[in-house]
């Protein structure tokens, strides 16, 4: 089976959930026997061109092509997934896995030239605040042509998969993320870095981004009575100005930027808690790999946290910084509480979301002959 992908930025790479996707899901689809070619984008890392990595041609089996990318924000997702959806819609590749509702959008072009089309909704991405009207018009537009053009929609979580069917009456396949079995690691290197101890630091790890809900995590710090340290890994994502007003405005936080490699291991094996105070999520890998590395977790009672977390996790009201600070508190002040919490993590987390098993349905849809052209 001949597989291309598109609406990723690049692989390997963890500028973003979806270009994890794609890589965790095309790895095994070619352990499978797949011919899987993935359609990069040209252009910087989002975080800044010194996260650059050299271009490559294959990784792990699966072909890499670079698409052209007018590299200026809002506008390198719609042309790089044009150029992506020529390339791919004269291809010999049989399936087109289109991810994300903006790169949607172009999932008529495949269509076409007679190709069967996937479409993997990541989240409602017109709604995140970073976009502006034009934007979240555009993306939006993107959601309605998936529902149009796609044989299949897969969404990943049972929320979304609500939306759909009472936005447009239409169905769609529940694949949710994986997680891998992670590699625990020492505090080498952030000790070194940023004099980071076990235990001693609440971790946020993701982009920097308003709908992530760093501001009310950063608000209710100020309010916490602790020796701990707060610890916010991650990079802005088309949101420098958002990025440098949080740091400007927040005192005794450690700004570590974008972390990959060992240093984001080490991160997530130290911390003491881990918080994902979110608005808004597709399903969130970075809070799966957090509990994957045996975190006590708090987050935001969105659907999309707490279907993941059920009952291993302290759950807070989104957006109320009240809240969130009592609860956080409580967990600083507590350490059996966050042990027992610890304890259950890892092993809940690791068999109940797997990385072979979503490839396995993935495939399933791949092969299903319930077209639904709509």
């Amino acid at each position: 089976m001949k597989i291309a992908m598109l609406g990723h930025k690049r692989i390997p790479s963890r500028e973003g959930g979806v270009e994890i996707v794609v890589e965790e899901l095309s790895k095994r689809l070619v352990k499978k026997g797949c011919l899987v070619t993935c359609y990069n984008r040209k252009g910087h890392h989002v975080s800044g061109d010194k996260y650059d990595q050299e271009k490559i041609d294959s990784y792990k089996g699966i072909e890499i092509k670079h698409v052209w990318t007018y590299e200026k924000k809002g506008l390198a997702a719609l042309t790089s997934s044009f150029c992506a959806a020529i390339e791919a819609a004269f291809s010999n590749a049989e399936i087109i896995h289109i991810h994300a509702e903006g790169p949607a959008v172009m999932s008529f072009i495949p269509k076409l030239r007679g190709k069967r089309v996937i479409v993997t909704i990541h989240g409602l991405d017109w709604k995140r605040e970073k976009w502006g009207k034009f934007a979240s018009k555009y993306i939006k537009f993107g959601e309605k042509q998936a529902v149009r053009h796609a044989d299949e929609i897969i969404v990943l979580s049972k929320s979304v998969q609500d939306y759909f069917m009472s936005e447009y009456g239409r169905r769609t396949i529940y694949i949710p993320n994986g997680v891998s079995r992670p590699i625990i690691r020492e505090n080498i290197s952030i000790d070194k870095k940023w004099g980071l101890k076990k235990d001693n630091y609440v971790l946020y790890l993701g982009r920097i981004v308003p709908e992530k809900g760093i501001q009310y995590l950063l608000e209710a710090w100020k309010r916490i009575k602790t020796e701990k340290k707060l610890v916010i890994a991650g990079g802005a994502s088309d949101t420098d100005e958002f990025y440098e007003k949080l740091r400007q405005s927040s005192s005794n936080v450690i700004w570590t930027g974008f972390v990959q490699g060992e240093v984001l291991e080490e991160l997530y094996s130290n911390a003491y808690i881990y918080c994902l105070p979110s608005d808004l999520e597709g399903m969130p890998l970075s809070l799966l790999e957090a509990m994957s590395y045996g975190n006590c977790c708090l987050v935001s009672n969105i659907d999309e946290c707490v279907s993941v977390v059920e009952d291993k996790a302290v759950i807070f009201e989104k957006s109320n910084i009240v809240d969130l600070k009592n609860k956080l508190q409580d967990l600083l002040d507590n350490k059996e509480k966050v042990i027992n919490y610890k304890n259950m993590a890892c092993e809940y987390i690791c068999n109940k979301y797997d990385w072979d098993r979503m490839a396995d349905e993935t495939m399933k849809v791949y092969k299903s002959e319930n077209f639904n052209n709509q």
